[in-house]
C-alpha cells in the first residue's frame, strides 16, 4: 500500500516530507531532520476459548465489520505484552479471566481499513467469570466448532477457526477421559468380641 496522504509533513520539525530510498524502498523522508516514516503493521492479541466443542466469540459493536463476529482481541497498548493484551481484551469482551496456555498462532491481518495487523493468538486453558458482553462488543456467545458464524469480520480470524478445530479434536484424542473413580468400600461392621467368663 502506498504512502500517500498518510503525513505530509515531519512531525518532529514540520518540514514537508519527500520520498527518498531507504534501503531499496522509498519512503516518507524529512531533508531537515532524517526523520524516515516506516508505517509498520500494528501488532493485536486475542484468545481462543472452548468449552465442550464450542468456541466464544463476540459480536462488534464498532465499525470496520459492526455486526460481524470475531475471536476476542485488540491491539496492543504501549508497554503491554502479547499475553497481557490477549487477557485484557478477553475480559474487555467477555467478562471472562483467563489463565493462557501456549501460543496457537500468528496470523497477518490484510482486510481491517484500518491498519495492517499481526494477530497473536493463544489458547485459553481456563476461563473463568460471567459472559457479559462489554467494551465494542454488543453479544459474546459459544458457537459449535464445526458451525462457526457466517459473518466473520476478518480473513484472520476465519482461517484460525478453520485450523483450530482440528486441533481441539487432536488434543480430545491425546488426552482421554479418566475412567470414573470407584466407589468407597462399605465399612465393615466389627465383630463382637466375647468376653471371657
Amino acid at each position: 500500500m502506498s504512502h500517500r496522504n498518510l503525513f505530509r509533513f515531519c512531525p518532529r520539525c514540520a518540514t514537508p516530507l519527500v520520498n527518498r530510498d531507504d534501503h531499496g524502498k522509498r519512503r516518507p523522508t524529512c531533508p531537515a531532520c532524517g526523520y524516515v516514516y516506516y508505517r509498520n503493521p500494528a501488532p493485536a492479541a486475542g484468545v481462543l476459548v472452548h468449552r465442550a466443542g464450542k468456541v466464544l466469540m463476540v459480536k462488534r459493536r464498532l465499525e470496520p465489520r459492526a455486526g460481524a463476529w470475531c475471536i476476542p482481541a485488540g491491539f496492543m497498548e504501549y508497554g503491554e505484552t502479547p499475553r497481557q493484551c490477549a487477557t485484557r481484551e478477553l475480559f474487555e469482551e467477555t467478562g471472562l479471566r483467563a489463565r493462557l496456555g501456549e501460543l496457537f498462532g500468528v496470523y497477518a491481518g490484510f482486510d481491517d481499513p484500518r491498519v495492517r495487523a499481526i494477530l497473536v493468538l493463544y489458547v485459553a486453558q481456563q476461563a473463568d467469570g460471567t459472559l457479559t458482553p462489554g467494551d465494542d462488543a454488543i453479544e459474546a456467545r459459544f458457537f459449535p466448532l464445526a458451525r462457526p458464524p457466517k459473518d466473520i469480520a476478518f480473513t484472520s480470524h476465519r482461517q484460525a477457526l478453520r485450523e483450530f478445530a482440528p486441533y481441539v479434536k487432536r488434543h480430545a484424542a491425546a488426552s482421554p477421559a479418566k475412567p470414573p473413580a470407584k466407589p468407597p468400600r462399605p465399612a465393615r461392621a466389627a465383630r463382637p468380641r466375647s468376653r471371657p467368663a
